[in-house]
Parts: structure tokens; C-alpha cells; sequence
């Protein structure tokens, strides 16, 4: 009989060091879609900051404390990483996406030059601040990036896309330091 072993989605392929970038992967360990029934946003939002310590998050914007994270997923819905969640049965939808996604840091001070070959987007710090995050495309991939620090970026992608986004990553860091 087979053997299964759990892997990470980029298991074997990150971290990457390309000049002033390095890649690596950020190991989520429970991670829930949650989108609040009509008018419970509020509701939704006052359960989660009494029980993990950060609530709903605004449109395009990332929550963050802790070690608790609540992402801005698309109109309505927020990507929630903690490890336990309240009951919100009776005022969202809510699943479980724990194994759903890929997802990476990308840092340096080359980070937002490899972002900007790949994502139709303006990331600059002026723009783009700390704790703004996007829905949007890495060349053919929909994805989130969210800026989590002045040189530091987190980007998430379906799990079947994780070889790619790395393959990306790489090839657009090797064309910037070879820039120099």
C-alpha cells in the first residue's frame, strides 16, 4: 500500500535567494473563507475581534495582530488565518481552505521591481502602502498580494499554481539582478 506524506504546496522549492530578493513559503496552518450573510458584516466583524483579536477586514485591506490575519478576499468575503475561528454559522458562509492555497513572502529591496514585471498593479510604497492588499493577476494567475512591510510582500495563489508562482518569482528576480 502507498504511503502518504503530507507536503507543503512549495515543498522543495522555496527559499529562493536572487540578489537583494529572497522567496520562501509561509506555512498556513488553518485558513477559513468567510463572507458575511446580508447585512452581518458588522456582526461578523465583532465576533472575530472578541475571539481572535482581529475583525472583518475593510476592502483591500489586511488585519493583522498576533499572529492572526484577516485578508480582504473579494467583494464581501475575507480570508481568515488563525488557529481556531468562532462559531459564524448563523450570520456567514464559512470553509475551510486550509490546503486551498499557496502562499509566499517575497522580500528585499528588489521586491516590489520583480513584483512590478509580473502584477498589472501599482505596488510603490507611496501607493501601495503597509497592510493594503490586492485581488489581481501574477502574469496569468489570479492572485492576493499584500504589502507586509517596506520591502515585504505576501502573495497567495491556488495550491495547483504553486510551481508557477515560484517559476515566476525566479525568472523575474534573475531579470533584476541581472540588471544590477
Amino acid at each position: 500500500m502507498a504511503k502518504l506524506i503530507a507536503q507543503s504546496p512549495c515543498a522543495g522549492l522555496l527559499p529562493v535567494s536572487i540578489g537583494t530578493v529572497i522567496v520562501s513559503e509561509i506555512d498556513i496552518i488553518q485558513m477559513w473563507s468567510v463572507a458575511p450573510f446580508k447585512g452581518q458584516e458588522a456582526a461578523v466583524s465583532a465576533r472575530l475581534t472578541a475571539s481572535i483579536g482581529v475583525g472583518f477586514p475593510s476592502v483591500n485591506r489586511r488585519s493583522h495582530k498576533s499572529g492572526k490575519t484577516a485578508l480582504w478576499a473579494g467583494a464581501g468575503r475575507a480570508m481568515i488565518v488563525a488557529d481556531a475561528l468562532p462559531d459564524l454559522s448563523d450570520i456567514a458562509a464559512v470553509t475551510d481552505q486550509s490546503d486551498a492555497c499557496a502562499c509566499v513572502r517575497i522580500e528585499g529591496t528588489g521586491a516590489e521591481a520583480v513584483l512590478a514585471r509580473l502584477v498589472p498593479v501599482d505596488l510603490r510604497a507611496k501607493t501601495f502602502k503597509t497592510g493594503h492588499t490586492a485581488r489581481t493577476l501574477i502574469n496569468h494567475m489570479t492572485a492576493s498580494v499584500t504589502r507586509v512591510g517596506p520591502f515585504a510582500f505576501e502573495v497567495m495563489v491556488m495550491r495547483s499554481m504553486a510551481r508557477t508562482l515560484v517559476q515566476e518569482l525566479t525568472e523575474a528576480a534573475q531579470g533584476i539582478a541581472a540588471r544590477g
